[in-house]
């Protein structure tokens, strides 16, 4: 598989684990992936009979991870990098990945009328209990495109999801654990 159709299997398996845990959760259908072009968010579904756009991104930590989790084969210094990353503290390394993501995404332009961020975690260092207790320390910017944003706890969605935005889904997460 090229590195193209990979990204959009990745995708598309992290919209159809997301959709699944929402539709459990609140109730509300939501159906039909599909993949869309450059310039509109990453996949599209229907909400409850509303046209949802989702912007995917994947929560590897760093490159140097993203290629560890991925299964590349890694270079001498790629081994070294992730040496170094294990003297930084676990929650400090994904507070860093998760406000880079958060920020860059919210910095691009979607053609759509609504669209959310859902971040998938690929670390498995990390878990949705571990971002549910370092959420506070999330840099949200003020300006951002995104309706909604969620992050799925693991790759396989075992961890369930996490509203990050708006904060009052947030808040009401909080007080359920």
């Amino acid at each position: 598989m090229n590195a193209a159709a990979e990204k959009v299997a990745l995708e598309h398996e992290a919209a159809r684990i997301f959709m699944r845990h929402y539709e459990q959760r609140f109730g509300i259908k939501m159906r039909h992936i599909w993949h869309n072009e450059p310039r509109r968010p990453d996949v599209s579904c229907y909400y409850d009979s509303q046209r949802l756009d989702l912007e995917i991104a994947h929560l590897y930590g760093s490159e140097a991870e993203a290629m560890h989790i991925l299964g590349r084969e890694l270079s001498q210094q790629t081994h070294q990098e992730l040496l170094a990353l294990l003297r930084l503290p676990v929650e400090q390394r994904m507070l860093e990945a998760l406000n880079r993501i958060i920020c860059n995404k919210a910095q691009k332009y979607y053609d759509s009328q609504r669209v959310w961020l859902v971040i998938r975690n690929a670390n498995p260092l990390w878990r949705r209990e571990d971002m549910l207790a370092h959420c506070d320390k999330l840099h949200l910017p003020k300006l951002h495109p995104f309706e909604q944003i969620w992050v799925v706890g693991d790759m396989l969605g075992i961890s369930g999801i996490l509203p990050l935005f708006p904060l009052t889904l947030l808040h009401a997460e909080a007080t359920l654990c």
